[in-house]
């Protein structure tokens, strides 16, 4: 049985580790969905924070402030997901790889990329039918049509879709996927 081996440290160590410069930022290392999820995060906070500030500030709530943060984060969590798809980031399980052939890890990992791909196309069209099903209904607190939330969960998927696209285009071109070596995908972000 392994035991965990814990190094001290010193506040002098870790105080240190502040001073190190911080790594370059680059516009060109985001993509579009990184950018309108920033937006939709920040309508989002500034809803829950108008609602934080009229309910026990003012103690007279702004009732549409829930409706519009609660719609903000499905935005969130859709555009958000399109940048997982992007870096690779969903959670996955890659042990079994360790154990296959190379010939046999690599087909089930085109495998996986082409079922990722149909699920989010899958998952697109189902977004485009249900959009019509529901096209008439307004939300409740304000006079809005419903239908701009489940565009932007249609607006994830499409994303997530092309993003989805281009990371198996990338696998085929390096000819090995982030379930075979992520080690390799680790080095890349260091």
């Amino acid at each position: 049985m392994s035991q965990e081996i814990h190094s001290q440290i010193t506040p002098e160590e870790i105080a240190q580790t502040f001073e190190d410069t911080a790594p370059t930022a680059h516009a060109s290392d985001y993509g579009l969905e990184d950018w309108l999820t920033l937006i939709v995060f920040w309508l989002m906070t500034g809803c829950v924070f108008l609602q934080f500030f009229t309910r026990y500030v003012l103690n007279d709530s702004y009732a549409w402030t829930e409706e519009i943060a609660i719609n903000c984060l499905i935005g969130v969590v859709f555009l958000g997901s399109a940048m997982c798809v992007r870096v690779s980031r969903h959670i996955q399980v890659d042990v079994l790889y360790h154990y296959l052939p190379g010939p046999l890890a690599r087909a089930l990992s085109i495998f996986v990329d082409l079922v990722r791909i149909a699920f989010f196309a899958y998952a697109c069209w189902l977004m485009w039918r249900y959009v019509e099903i529901v096209a008439h209904e307004r939300m409740v607190t304000i006079d809005l049509p419903r239908n701009i939330v489940f565009y932007s969960v249609m607006a994830g998927f499409a994303l997530m879709l092309i993003r989805s696209i281009q990371v198996f285009v990338g696998n085929l071109r390096r000819g090995y996927s982030v379930l075979e070596r992520p080690e390799m995908f680790q080095k890349l972000e260091d």
